[in-house]
């Protein structure tokens, strides 16, 4: 029998050897691609379950936390509040009250500390309407102020970038987890969330009530609020922002507002709803200039810190 014969030099050529190699190479590169990229895959896909999954906590709990006790007699004291606001919130002759950071660090952080600590003992679901409100308003003013005082000197609330539940940084403290109510974790934003959905929806004056402590911000008061004074500071902050260059100005038949109006548009009722509730809580000067303005033209904010010492 005869074989044919084979070019041993073509089969152990270097040539041939270096496109084995290459060619393996180039499959286990693919291989490493292929396994990288079910890697991101399968992490994007956990990702957007956690995501899911802790914002359906989130409305859980603000669902949870939005409920409110129909002819409570009970009443939350925030007079260590009070004191606080009385001490460090100095009106200005500008319309825009201040608060003395630098002081209220050096003397009270530690009150303000203890105030917020006894008010995530509360069970804020046992209060009627306007307590419930003056409850949750007055944690998210404290915890506001008691991120402000961990992180001053600072030009800006803004500057204050703390993460969200997940532990991404975001722009702001508002999605940081602050305080816990009733066993349960609650960031700024859910606190608002609460209060819109509980009161604001149906009176939208409430968000007078929630302070960024910026300058762009309605006016901060130099006290608590409670179920008894509620209705006495929602009319004063409506007709003092509407009032106020901030809140609205109008300039040859243009209307510019604060972005408040235009971030809870909705719960004012839409477009024509602000142009009528400016009208109405500005009085009749605000509603002459109004006239005949059938919707707000631009809007602005101004986040600079409402520090006394500026």
């Amino acid at each position: 029998m005869s074989f044919p014969s084979v070019n041993c030099s073509r089969v152990n050529s270097p040539k041939i050897k270096l496109t084995r190699l290459e060619s393996a190479r180039g499959k286990s590169y693919a291989l490493r691609q292929a396994v990288v990229g079910m890697a991101v895959i399968t992490l994007t896909v956990a990702f957007s379950l956690a995501g899911a999954a802790r914002v359906a906590v989130a409305a859980a709990n603000v669902e949870a936390l939005s409920k409110v006790e129909a002819g409570s007699r009970v009443a939350v004291d925030h007079q260590a509040l009070d004191a606080l606001l009385g001490r460090y919130v100095i009106e200005g002759a500008d319309g825009i009250n201040r608060v003395k950071f630098a002081a209220f660090k050096a003397n009270d952080h530690e009150t303000l500390k203890s105030y917020i600590a006894a008010q995530e003992k509360i069970d804020p679901t046992k209060l009627d309407g306007p307590e419930h409100f003056a409850y949750f308003a007055n944690l998210y003013n404290a915890l506001t102020l008691n991120v402000v005082l961990e992180n001053y000197p600072v030009q800006s609330i803004m500057d204050i970038k703390l993460p969200d539940a997940s532990g991404r940084p975001t722009n702001g403290p508002w999605k940081a987890r602050l305080a816990e109510v009733n066993g349960k974790g609650v960031s700024l934003d859910d606190i608002s969330a609460i209060l819109r959905k509980s009161f604001m929806s149906q009176d939208p004056r409430g968000h007078y009530m929630l302070n960024c402590l910026s300058i762009g911000c309605p006016k901060f008061y130099p006290e608590a609020i409670t179920g008894a004074n509620l209705e006495r500071l929602l009319t004063d902050a409506a007709t003092a922002f509407a009032t106020h260059p901030r809140g609205l100005n109008v300039i040859d038949g243009k209307a510019k507002s604060s972005s408040l109006y235009a971030w809870y548009q909705a719960d004012f009722g839409g477009a024509d709803g602000v142009i009528r509730h400016l009208a109405a809580a500005g009085g009749a000067e605000v509603a002459a200039k109004l006239g005949g303005i059938e919707k707000i033209s631009s809007h602005s904010y101004d986040w600079a810190l409402i520090d006394a010492q500026k």
